[in-house]
């Protein structure tokens, strides 16, 4: 059964959404890039479709079906976008989703965000693999799956259906092993950058 967390990261906030999030999500999810670069955000988006979505995700949440984040800047509390996980227990194994409001693209929390619930995935609900995709032509969610390890996994071509035209789809994931094995790359590269810092602070 799933539990209520919050994630913390360097510059990021992932809690559950919550009733006073319906004013930010309307404004943010409802831009049109938003929409065109994911699978299941409608446009326009209204407040019906933000107050059907937290119905929807508590719901999935208590059955242990999804878990769903609100992305917030720290510090201030902001929102900024979302981020989640749709489990298959039997498997061990989700698919990663997220989205990042148009003001904050190129800056980064998207990456930040989806190596907090892919840790997340694999240290707290002890899953074996986790995946995700993105739309072909949305080459920089591509590059966040790449920045957190995700391996590609081949192109589904005109998978899906959206506004009337058929889109190629890139499939991505990765392993519980594969991604502790990033991380620990990930931190060593970051030590010497660190230790370079402190030495020179008195140059």
């Amino acid at each position: 059964m799933l539990t209520p967390c919050e994630l913390r990261t360097a510059r990021l906030l992932l809690r559950f959404h919550k009733q006073e999030d319906i004013p930010a999500l309307v404004r943010l999810a409802g831009a049109r890039e938003i929409a065109a670069t994911t699978l299941n955000i409608p446009h326009p988006y209204s407040e019906v479709d933000a107050r059907k979505f937290l119905a929807e995700s508590a719901e999935d949440f208590r059955a242990g079906r999804t878990i769903s984040f609100a992305i917030c800047k720290q510090p201030g509390g902001e929102l900024c976008g979302g981020a989640g996980l749709a489990i298959s227990e039997t498997h061990q194994r989700a698919e990663l989703g997220y989205w990042i409001g148009l003001p904050f693209w190129g800056m980064g929390y998207a990456t930040e965000a989806a190596r907090a619930v892919v840790a997340y995935g694999f240290s707290n609900l002890g899953l074996h693999r986790i995946h995700a995709h993105y739309f072909a032509e949305n080459t920089a969610s591509g590059r966040v799956l790449e920045k957190i390890g995700m391996r590609p996994e081949g192109r589904l071509r005109n998978h899906f259906q959206k506004w009337n035209r058929f889109i190629d789809v890139e499939n991505c994931g990765i392993l519980s092993e594969e991604f502790q094995e990033a991380e620990r790359a990930r931190r060593s590269e970051s030590e010497p950058a660190r230790r370079s810092d402190v030495s020179g602070q008195g140059e």
